[in-house]
């Protein structure tokens, strides 16, 4: 379908397997994590291996699936998760954007007028409360957001709600962190219903990953370990 609306074929994958291994030499993988239908909880790390929901007790596979020797079970529900990690390594290991992670500490301003949201009262806020995370400014400040849409509008008439967890870096400046190249897509929830009431535990992989990465930063320091090479090279230890 990608090549039939693409003007320009050339270099395009022509497999859907191609593309999977593709974005797999990038770095970029996605992992499919089942979870409970009502939301209850993720079949995730502790709880990879039950096979119904230790809260309401609904099972995790579609009845006809399981038993058969043939066949993978199938899960009721699943989310699909896009480890934030190595995306936010791409910033340190290219020179155009290195050298923008710390923008929001080099250029403030006290003019009152509000750029960036490092203008702001609450970010200024945040700095005064946890001073040992400000004192670093390539420590990477993101922002969350997240909004439903119905992707069967044409093809089904009952409700369906998706819902896309986006993550921006914003120690870019105003004119890159809000750009499609610096949007991460990190967590796709599925429907058919809104998760607002329990969306944290979608959030759990994302979460893990981000204290994953305090811990680095704060025990090894990888992001401070970023260099500089007289050849104009760019080299980031993790």
């Amino acid at each position: 379908m990608l090549l039939d609306a693409t003007p320009i074929k050339d270099g395009l994958p022509k497999k859907f397997y191609d593309a999977k291994r593709l974005l797999l030499k990038l770095g970029l993988e996605a992992k499919r994590i089942d979870c409970c239908v009502d939301g209850c909880m993720l079949y995730y790390d502790n709880d990879v291996a039950l096979t119904e929901c230790k809260f309401c007790n609904k099972p995790r596979y579609h009845a006809k699936n399981v038993g058969t020797s043939n066949k993978k079970p199938l899960p009721v529900k699943a989310m699909f998760y896009f480890p934030i990690t190595p995306r936010l390594q791409r910033l340190f290991a290219s020179i155009q954007t290195a050298s923008q992670m710390s923008w929001h500490y080099d250029n403030r301003r006290s003019s009152g007028m509000l750029r960036h949201p490092s203008d702001g009262e609450a970010w200024k806020h945040f700095d005064r409360v946890h001073a040992d995370f400000a004192i670093d400014p390539q420590n990477v400040r993101l922002g969350l957001c997240t909004n439903g849409f119905n992707p069967y509008i044409q093809a089904s008439s009952s409700p369906y709600s998706c819902w896309p967890i986006i993550v921006t870096p914003y120690n870019l400046p105003s004119k890159m962190c809000m750009t499609k190249p610096y949007i991460f897509l990190t967590c796709v929830i599925p429907g058919p219903f809104n998760p607002m009431v329990g969306i944290d535990v979608y959030l759990q992989p994302l979460i893990d990953d981000l204290k994953k990465i305090m811990e680095w930063c704060y025990d090894i320091g990888c992001f401070k370990k970023a260099k500089f090479h007289d050849e104009g090279n760019f080299d980031v230890d993790y």
